[in-house]
């Protein structure tokens, strides 16, 4: 594989020298680690046009920028002010007082229950709502306690769930699942459903796990040749070989289809997004994969300097299958690299989407350390913040970014919550509906459900729907 390294120069056009000697044995004060945060944000935050107090000007001297952060007690507080927008536009910017948490998540290990889940309305309730379980990881809490994909649950430690309370209820480390059925009463008409509990209560623990983002794969036989399936969860680098290894397999054996499933895949490495594509494709080596669109600053620099920087291009990999086509699975989960892919590879192959539409998240962050550079060299070890901003957009490489709203399939079909299906098993509704179109089967008419998404396990997760940069050297220039 073709090692992919990075070059992350900011431009800072003034660079206070520290301002506050930590004195303190006890560790670092709040204005160091604010000092750390607003130059880290003001260096590379992709909206920072957008907020006054990132303007390069803002301050007149040491002195006022002294002010101005200590009147932060919480670097949360300072780090929330700089955020542009948070409840439409940036969602995704956060804030961590132990980057070795962070680093765990990023490498595939997190604090889990391994349970995996959609939250939705109850039917003829605005209120009131239920959760289904999409699938459990091999090993964890849920997994031991024996609960599988296509349970029910309405309440947590006897608590029935709603729309106000279910946050705090599903954010406990330990907590019982009071679980339900789901009848539909053998109609189409959904307000005659009728989600009741069963009974059944089980007690689930989030403790450390590391989680394979390769749920399944397999090789499917058809009358077209063969197709491989791939359900796959997460962008995590730490996996690409064994993905590598995967379309190894899948080439060997002539596999001509593939059925990509990032029907429950939030996002995560880019780098990790252009290896996949890669090995779907092959024959478009050193094409443009993506581009990249930073804040004013940091674009005209790269533009003006190497332009080649702000380019991600198709790797030469000796597993890729050269596909012409891709069947891809998708669900409002599927989020950040999940739809790099299926945008990216639009303008090359058929890229022929199932499902639902998609979250809609095309902005990229990357981790900053409170150091010289904001790398993880040479960290200041009064404490472990660190800080992991929105810093880019992509776009495919005709331009197209923005996809506010998610991108919408070409096919329609929503998960049933009452027939889920196995997995892997050609009976599973949505890879079964795949298959009859790799087969030219005569096309089901989906009538799609039209209970109310609400949520799901990934509002709990580290960094939630996140979409990453890796392998960055910072270095900083200095304007004066």
């Amino acid at each position: 594989m073709k090692s992919t390294k990075f070059l992350f120069l900011l431009f800072i056009p003034f660079i206070f020298l520290s301002c506050f000697e930590d004195d303190d044995d006890n560790g670092a004060y709040a204005s160091e680690i604010n000092d750390f945060i607003w130059k880290g944000m003001n260096a590379a935050y992709l909206y920072k046009s957008d907020i006054i107090d990132l303007s390069n000007d803002r301050f007149n001297d040491s002195e006022e920028y002294a002010s101005y952060l200590n009147g932060y007690e919480y670097p949360e507080q300072l780090f929330e002010s700089l955020i542009y927008e948070r409840e439409s536009i940036d969602k995704f910017s956060v804030i961590v007082d132990n980057y070795i948490e962070l680093e765990q998540y990023l490498s595939g290990s997190s604090i889990s229950n391994g349970l995996n889940y959609g939250l939705s309305y109850i039917p003829n309730s605005n209120n009131e709502i239920f959760g289904f379980v999409r699938y459990v990881n091999e090993g964890s809490s849920a997994d031991i306690a024996n609960i599988q994909r296509g349970d029910i649950f309405r309440g947590v430690n006897g608590i029935n769930l709603t729309i106000d309370n279910y946050s705090d209820l599903l954010s406990q480390e330990i907590y019982t699942l009071n679980f339900a059925s789901y009848l539909n009463n053998n109609t189409n008409d959904i307000n005659d459903d009728i989600v009741e509990f069963n009974n059944i209560n089980i007690e689930i623990q989030k403790t450390q796990l590391l989680k394979n983002p390769v749920h399944h794969y397999s090789i499917l036989n058809s009358s077209n040749g063969k197709i491989g399936y791939l359900m796959y969860n997460q962008f995590v680098s730490n996996y690409d070989q064994y993905l590598e290894s995967i379309f190894s397999e899948y080439k060997s054996n002539s596999v001509n289809e593939l059925i990509l499933d990032l029907r429950y895949n939030p996002g995560g490495s880019i780098n990790s997004a252009l290896i996949l594509a890669s090995l779907i494709t092959g024959q478009f080596e050193n094409d443009i994969f993506n581009t990249e669109e930073w804040n004013t600053e940091i674009q005209n620099y790269w533009i003006n300097n190497n332009p080649e920087y702000l380019v991600n291009r198709f790797l030469s990999l000796e597993s890729s299958l050269n596909l012409n086509r891709v069947f891809i699975l998708t669900t409002r989960s599927s989020a950040s690299a999940s739809e790099l892919i299926i945008n990216c590879l639009d303008p090359y192959i058929d890229v022929i989407q199932i499902g639902t539409t998609t979250y809609g998240k095309y902005q990229a962050s990357v981790t900053l350390y409170d150091s010289e550079n904001f790398s993880n060299q040479n960290i200041n070890p009064s404490h472990n913040y660190a800080i992991q901003p929105l810093v880019l957009k992509t776009l495919n490489v005709l331009g197209i970014t923005d996809y506010f709203n998610g991108i919408n399939p070409e096919y329609d079909f929503e998960e049933k919550v009452y027939n889920m299906g196995i997995i892997g098993d050609l009976n599973e509704p949505m890879l079964n509906f795949a298959m009859g179109l790799i087969n030219s089967r005569a096309e089901i008419n989906i009538q799609p459900e039209t209970l109310e998404f609400v949520d799901d396990n990934f509002k709990f997760d580290f960094l939630k729907r996140e979409m990453y940069i890796e392998n960055k050297e910072i270095k900083i220039k200095d304007g004066n």
